[in-house]
This record gives C-alpha cells, structure tokens and sequence, in this order.
C-alpha cells in the first residue's frame, strides 16, 4: 500500500496502521509533504517496526518486487468499480493526495484504475481500508455468504488441490 503527495500526517497513520493491521508487506510514499516523525502518533500499532516502509523522493525511485501490479485507486470516470475489480495476486495500491489526485506519471505506470463507487471520494484513510477489505474477502479463504441474512450456512474446509471444498453446518433448530 502507497500514496502519492500526502499532506496530512494523521490521514497517513491512519492508513499504515489500517496496512499493518490488514497483513500487508510493505508500505510507501512517493513526495509526501509531511513530517514523518508525525505519523507515529497516529499509528498507534507502531507499523513501521512491523513491516518496511519506504519514502521516495519521485515515482522513478519507486522500486516494486517483481510480478507486482501497481494499483491506482482514483475516482476517475474510466476506472473499474471497487466490487467489479478481480485483484491480482500480487498487487501494490496507491491512492492519491488528500486535496488531488494520482498525477498522470503514476496513472501511466499503474496497471489498473480502480474506484469505490461513491457519490464523492472519502478520506484516504478509509478509501485504503476499503480497498483491502475489499481484497481480503475476494482473495481471503471465507465461507460462501448465505443466500437467506446472517451467518454462513457452510463452514469452510481446507482446499484441496486448490479447490474449495464446503460441507453443509448441522441444523440446530
């Protein structure tokens, strides 16, 4: 998980301990406009002792691990709505300054644009959750959700040559 331009050192605590608390890998800035020392007081995990953090000085320091898709979260008219989005398997996602957006330098290297479908954008704290959210459900090993409200009717098992194999819970009523 990433931005670009950040000014706000709250909203980026708050969006390293959201990518901690979600598992992620590793975490960057490209130009932030903030005083990093700050972010500690709202990252209340202390992220950066868990996982790397980098801070680059322009998009062309950015070093990716190989195979891994740059993901640009933008509310842009083109971009894939958040629920109709197939994740990659391996992805970085990097989401835009409080008050602007991705420049076009970020927009040209990211593979895909993806948007939360959203009268507005939201802080960049939460537009963050909500795109790994979104990728623990859709990647993570879940029951299928019920057709009927409330809980699982099935409990996941483990897979087996990767299929996902379901059994049927007991009634208990």
């Amino acid at each position: 998980m990433g931005v670009e331009g950040i000014s706000k050192e709250q909203n980026l605590g708050n969006l390293v301990r959201s990518s901690h608390s979600f598992g992620a890998e590793f975490f960057f800035t490209i130009r932030p406009d903030i005083k990093m020392k700050d972010v500690r007081m709202s990252d209340t995990s202390e992220a950066h002792e868990h996982m790397p953090f980098y801070n680059y000085d322009s998009l062309s320091d950015l070093k990716l691990p190989r195979g891994c898709d740059l993901v640009g979260v933008e509310f842009l008219e083109d971009s894939i709505e958040l629920p109709s989005f197939k994740h990659p398997t391996r992805a970085a996602y990097i989401l835009g300054p409080e008050m602007g957006n991705l420049s076009d330098e970020v927009l040209d290297m990211c593979r895909f644009t993806i948007k939360i479908p959203m009268k507005f954008c939201v802080n960049v704290g939460v537009a963050g959750a909500l795109v790994m959210n979104d990728r623990m459900i859709s990647l993570g090993r879940f029951a299928p959700r019920p057709v009927k409200a409330g809980g699982p009717t099935e409990e996941l098992k483990q897979e087996k040559f990767g299929l996902r194999r379901f059994s049927r819970k007991a009634k208990t009523s």
